[in-house]
């Protein structure tokens, strides 16, 4: 996926996210032969959040996580959300040894998880921890509501578009 430059920092103590309006990007990748599984890329700002969260992680799957209503869709409430599954680990250490198409749709232990919450008109991610391109640590991120939903359903509609179920891409 190609890098959006991450925006400026726009109010706020210097280093500080905390006011700064955030873009977010969806990528799926479709499983086999690419990968192992489908599973969802979340770019914010331009950034890989899985990746650089939770190293060799991988998203959780397009009709898991972006579905209408689906967790990544605010509310008033904060709730958290899991967003990535670890790798499973290879046999004999606990791994599952059909670990494959459905990899990502599981409810694994280590995953990644955020809490979404509906501010106003913004969508807030907050217990976020990865660095942005200059260093510092993201905590918060902060997406305006139409865009946000607007993505999610642009991603989604085309991932049935396709005829693709959750982990199987054409199932």
């Amino acid at each position: 996926m190609p890098r959006r430059p991450a925006r400026g920092i726009r109010g706020g103590a210097p280093g500080s996210r905390s006011r700064a309006i955030s873009s977010l990007l969806i990528g799926v990748c479709p499983g086999p032969p690419a990968c192992s599984g489908a599973h969802t890329q979340l770019f914010v700002d331009g950034l890989d959040l899985v990746a650089r969260s939770h190293s060799g992680a991988a998203g959780l799957c397009p009709c898991r996580l972006l579905r209408p209503g689906g967790p990544l869709h605010p509310s008033d409430a904060p709730r958290t959300v899991r967003v990535a599954s670890p790798p499973p680990l290879a046999p004999p250490f606990g791994g599952r040894p059909d670990a494959g198409p459905d990899h990502g749709c599981g409810g694994e232990p280590g995953g990644l998880d955020i809490t979404v919450r509906l501010r106003g008109e913004l969508v807030v991610w907050a217990d976020l921890m990865f660095p942005d391109d200059s260093g510092r640590v993201v905590e918060e991120v902060r997406f305006r509501l139409g865009p946000y939903l607007g993505e999610i359903g642009r991603v989604y509609a085309r991932w049935k578009g396709l005829g693709s179920g959750c982990g199987r891409p054409g199932g």
